[in-house]
Order: C-alpha cells, then structure tokens, then sequence
C-alpha cells in the first residue's frame, strides 16, 4: 500500500485527478477485505485491484460520475445470483460497500498524501478517520483526519477532540479499518500501519532474493552481514538499508527491534547462526527464523537450553525457516520464507 500511495502522490501532484474507492464494510464471500484499495483515472484505467471482474466495472462506470461532480458517496455492491459468475473469483453471496471520492490534481491534494506516506514511512503508528455522513448515497462534506497519539496531524476532524479516542479504540484492538460511530455520527477508521522490517542476517545467496521478493510485498529491508564485498548496494539494490557489520556480537546495538519485525537468520554457517538466534531471542521481534536442517537445529537448540533459554522460547522459533513447498534453489527457498512473512504479519496484525 505504501508504494502504492507514493505513485498516487506524484500523480496528484503532477495535476492528475483520480477517484479513490475504497471498501468500507463486506458481508459473505467477498473478493477483497475492507480497507483495500483501488485509484480510477480519467481514461477508466484503474492502479490497484478490489477484486476484478463485476466489482472493478462497477467502480470505473461510477467513477464516471465522480469526475463530473466531484462529490464523494458510499456504494454498494452485491455479489450474489448471476453476478457471481461475472467475478474472477466465482463469489457467491457476497456484499461489498464502497466509499468513492474525488481527488483533484492539485498541490493541496498532493500535499495531503504525501503526509499519509511520511506517516507510514516515519514508522509512526496512526489512524485516518473519515466522516461519513450522507444525504441519500452521497457525501454532504468529505472531511479526512489523520490522528497520531490522540494528536492531530492532517484536516480537520469534524467533533470534539474527545470522540477520536473512542472512534480509534475499535481499529486499534482489531488492527483493521473499521466503521465506527459516536452520537450517531458514522466514520470510518483505518490504522495507518507502517510496513514491517526484515531483518537478514546473512547477505548469501538465499538472503538476495529473499529481499527482492520481501520488497515486492511491501516489506522494509534491512540487510547485515560482516562482509562488504556481500553485504553493498550492487547485490541488493531493493533493500532500505545495508549494514556492514564488524562482527555478530551485540548485533542489535541501534536496531530498532518491536512486533513489527522479522529476524530472518541465514548466515554462513551455523555458529553464526547460534550468535543471531541467541540475541534475537531476548528481543521484542515478531517473528525469528533460521535456516538449517533439523540437525543443526538439534546442536543449536542444545547449546542454548544449556544457557538458560526455555523450551517454550525455542519452539516458537520458525526453524527450518519457510512454508514446506519442497524448495530446493535459492529462490524457491526464498518464495518458501516470503510466504512465512506473509503468513506471519497477517497474524501479528499489519
């Protein structure tokens, strides 16, 4: 998402208009989950995805009228009967309500993503709320807030200060947009989650292409390794970040390491990889990963209890790292890992 709204951002600024819709509430079967996405241009063409098929037709016909009015307004749409069988997905059943508004291409539009983005980017958890009141379908006045620590960042929040809390505590514990209402008053609340860190120690031949494919869904990476002729921008050129480190000891001095991180170990050999997973246990990650067979897992985890460290802690190491696919090469080794990742964040909460 976060890649997503920087290209909006340059659009936006370059003078391009655009419809946003976005999936506010469902009910059954349903392609997408509330929250997701899609940006509609003047031409019909469409960034983003909310499904395909009947319900991507339905946003670029209502875009239509968004451009001409400029008037933000809540939709419906319901995949059931016949309609299923014109979705990529064959849903039966489902029922998807959207919120459609219009994005001038202008500096001010422009300016407000581009807050969103450094939101997200500065790693400072949030919300964006959204009024939603309505005269029949459509928006009376589109009010956008963005809200960190109870404090106001962007636009201005249409009640008291008093009502962000109770509108931002549903989200919070659920960690996904939400309706939420106070006073009879209808918004909707996304958390503005910033994008998970992996960490790689090790920058051998699995670690490339497990950045590359870590960056492809949005992850940030972090990159280690003691080596400089490994660990440089020439082999990773998608990673956020490089670290040529001067040894695997007291490797996580200045490391930002909380729940949203994702230690993956996959060093060179397995007394470096006992030197990671023995620091990475007594931090706040996650999620902990290590390459290896069972064999080398056997030794390590031996060493370890040996040093205090409980069989509860080490069970809830992902080892051998990666979703069982059978991978053998470097890259379906990382496909295996990646999709761990995926899997993971979607339990921790993104």
């Amino acid at each position: 998402m976060l890649k997503q709204l920087q290209g909006i951002c340059h659009r936006l600024e370059d003078g391009e208009d655009l419809v946003q819709a976005t999936i506010i509430k469902h009910a059954g079967s349903t392609p997408r989950s509330v929250g997701s996405k899609m940006f509609v241009r003047r031409d019909g063409s469409v960034i983003g995805s909310v499904g395909g098929g009947l319900v991507e037709f339905e946003m670029q016909k209502l875009a239509r009228e968004i451009f001409m009015t400029g008037k933000a307004r809540i939709e419906t749409v319901d995949l059931s009967g016949e309609d299923a069988a014109t979705t990529d997905q064959m849903i039966c059943g489902g029922r998807l309500e959207f919120l459609l508004e219009y994005l001038p291409g202008d500096p001010a539009s422009g300016r407000e993503f581009r807050k969103l983005v450094t939101a997200i980017q500065e790693g400072k958890k949030g919300f964006l709320i959204k009024a939603l009141d309505t005269k029949g379908n459509t928006l009376t006045q589109m009010e956008r807030s963005l809200v960190r620590s109870d404090s106001l960042v962007l636009g201005n929040f249409p009640g008291p200060d008093s009502w962000i809390p109770l509108l931002t505590a549903e989200a919070n514990r659920k960690k996904c947009p939400v309706i939420a209402s106070v006073e009879g008053k209808r918004f909707f609340v996304e958390p503005t989650v910033p994008p998970g860190t992996v960490y790689l120690f090790g920058a051998g031949h699995v670690s490339r292409p497990v950045a590359e494919l870590a960056s492809m869904v949005e992850f940030k990476t972090v990159v280690l390794d003691d080596r400089s002729d490994f660990a440089n921008k020439e082999r990773f050129p998608k990673a956020d970040r490089i670290i040529v480190i001067p040894s695997y000891e007291n490797l996580f001095s200045g490391l930002d390491i909380d729940q949203d991180s994702y230690l993956v170990i996959v060093t060179r050999g397995h007394l470096h990889d006992k030197t990671v997973l023995e620091q990475s246990l007594r931090t706040k990650a996650g999620y902990i990963g290590m390459i290896g067979s069972r064999r080398k897992q056997h030794l390590v985890y031996e060493e370890l209890l040996g040093k205090g460290f409980t069989e509860e802690a080490l069970n809830s190491v992902h080892n051998p790292i990666g979703l069982d696919i059978h991978a053998e090469t470097p890259e379906e080794i990382a496909v295996s890992i990646v999709a761990e990742l995926i899997s993971a964040r979607s339990r921790i909460g993104r």
